[in-house]
């Protein structure tokens, strides 16, 4: 695999998940779409993979150290794509099935210990059910699931294959 190949690809991954971010923080401002907690988890998820494909592309290792980035690309990715896949999972329970509306994470974050606000957000509710945009059929959080799964099989398969 050409270097030169990886550090564009790398670059490229990176400028789309800055791009997604920037999208997401339009639809928070401009449209007035206020994220839920797995929604702000998502943003973390993806800040984490964009700053990860840009230290792959500034970096630029050769061999095992490409292999590294692989690894963590696909590791971050990987936990986007629960996140991401958990707020599906939601937003298409049976209306009598979806959980009460729990506190906002900032709230949360204040009175509650990290554990317990994890355990809360991940066990979801029923803001994070609520579908208020569409795309082509999808939800957002939909989205940013094909995006983490693309992103993290593109960037580990390219980077684990460096020479």
């Amino acid at each position: 695999m050409d270097s030169g190949v990886r550090r564009i690809t790398n670059l490229s991954a990176f400028a789309i998940c800055a791009g997604l971010l920037a999208y997401a923080y339009y639809a928070q401002f401009s449209l007035g779409l206020d994220p839920c907690p797995l929604c702000i988890f998502q943003r973390i998820a993806m800040i984490a993979l964009a700053a990860v494909f840009l230290l792959a592309a500034g970096h630029h290792p050769a061999g095992w150290g490409a292999r590294v980035y692989a690894v963590l690309i696909g590791a971050v990715a990987l936990a986007g794509t629960a996140i991401a896949g958990r707020h599906v999972w939601l937003q298409h329970l049976p209306s009598d099935q979806v959980p009460e509306c729990g506190p906002g994470l900032a709230y949360m974050l204040d009175v509650f210990p990290l554990a317990d606000t994890l355990r809360m957000v991940f066990t979801g509710s029923g803001e994070c059910a609520h579908i208020d945009w569409m795309f082509l059929g999808l939800g957002m959080p939909a989205w940013v699931l094909l995006w983490f799964l693309l992103l993290g099989i593109a960037g580990a398969w390219i980077n684990w294959r460096a020479r």
